[in-house]
């Protein structure tokens, strides 16, 4: 069943494709039913080149552009958000280090994300939640290096990374900081709501800091420019995320249309009835619309351009978008999208975790809203 138009290299998306339902599909109910971290899968993927995929050659990455990283998200996410959100912490982390790094931390971490290094963004703090410009965490500067200090809370992907990018605050602000899992002082745990009921990677952890000592090339950037540092790392990604939820929206209109399409009912099938066939139209209108945004997103990544607004704009239409195409699925398909032994109960709670997680919906609208008063008080100037 091809429903949707190829937005990048045909080749790669169709391996994607076909590395999904081979290695995928099969181990998606486990994942999200055990809570696990899928460090096979991720493992898999990097054997294709996917986890440094934008990465520039000189560090072991394919040097490919955004568009085809969102296509393989994308991809892999109809058959396992799960698999996409354990791979979009290893973007955050890589991207945050390639922007921003020194050469030395570049050459040191880099090359290890072609081989599959598991990674990790640790920016929030218990009592904090999205406000990251005040921390708990403190680093302060010792002969030739850092010494941090504190606890992350609710930890994406932590429960299986080797490397954390960490946020702390030093004398002159927050700033961002790059901490191996098997530095002295480090440590994790499950904490008393470490569970999610959707994209369930693995217990969100905390991550303790004991006066971790890390080498001075370990701040990554410039001290006291993490919060920025990190904005730009996260608007790269929304794209991403974006994919991610539009994997979600085309596997719940996928299976739905696949099942109405076979149930009989007052002597027809379900898809015969008009006002059935009204809300898949509707759907994949809207999905198509979906899909076109975000890959103009990663093409405004490509070309250097702003992409706050864009990049906003995919993740907070792709996300909703996912939560009531997956809704929707359960309605028409009635009391077998109820059913535990379908996944459409999964599709719909990782839709709407998504719509909190990775720049909730309110976060988004305020980043575009800036944009747009931006953009008309330079006009009244």
């Amino acid at each position: 069943m091809q429903l949707w138009r190829t937005l990048a290299d045909e080749t790669l998306v169709a391996e994607a494709r076909e590395f999904a339902r081979t290695h995928v599909a099969p181990v998606a109910a486990k994942l999200d039913r055990e809570d696990l971290y899928p460090l096979d899968l991720v493992r898999l993927t990097s054997d294709h080149g996917w986890n440094a995929m934008t990465l520039p050659a000189t560090y072991g990455g394919g040097g490919r552009p955004m568009t085809d990283l969102l296509a393989v998200m994308e991809e892999l996410s109809v058959h396992s958000p799960i698999l996409g959100i354990s791979l979009i912490t290893i973007f955050q982390s890589q991207k945050c280090i390639e922007m921003y790094g020194q050469e030395s931390l570049k050459r040191r971490y880099l090359p290890h994300y072609a081989d599959g290094l598991p990674a990790s963004f640790a920016l929030t703090e218990d009592g904090h939640g999205s406000d990251i410009r005040y921390l708990d965490t403190k680093a302060r500067p010792s002969d030739g290096g850092w010494v941090l200090s504190g606890e992350k809370a609710f930890i994406t992907s932590g429960a299986a990374a080797e490397l954390f990018v960490v946020l702390a605050e030093t004398e002159h602000g927050v700033s961002t900081f790059a901490v191996p899992k098997d530095a002295a002082g480090v440590s994790t745990y499950e904490g008393e709501h470490a569970e999610t009921f959707g994209l369930r990677n693995g217990p969100h952890v905390n991550l303790v800091l004991d006066d971790v000592e890390v080498p001075e090339d370990h701040l990554i950037g410039t001290e006291g420019r993490g919060l920025k540092q990190v904005m730009v790392t996260l608007a790269n990604s929304r794209t991403l995320a974006a994919g991610i939820s539009l994997g979600i929206a085309r596997a719940a209109f996928e299976d739905a249309l696949g099942y109405v399409n076979e149930r009989t009912a007052f002597g027809t099938t379900v898809l015969d009835f008009q006002g059935i066939q009204w809300y898949f139209s509707q759907l994949a209108a809207e999905i198509d619309a979906a899909r076109l945004l975000t890959y103009e997103a990663a093409r405004d990544l490509d070309a250097g351009r702003d992409i706050a607004r864009s990049s906003s704009e995919a993740k907070m239409l792709a996300a909703s978008l996912a939560t009531r195409v997956a809704a929707t699925a359960v309605q028409v398909c009635g009391a077998h999208g109820t059913r535990e032994s379908q996944p459409f109960g999964r599709y719909l709670r990782d839709a709407k975790a998504y719509e909190v997680a990775g720049g909730s919906a309110e976060v988004l609208k305020n980043t575009v809203a800036k944009t747009l008063v931006k953009a008309v008080r330079a006009k009244e100037d």
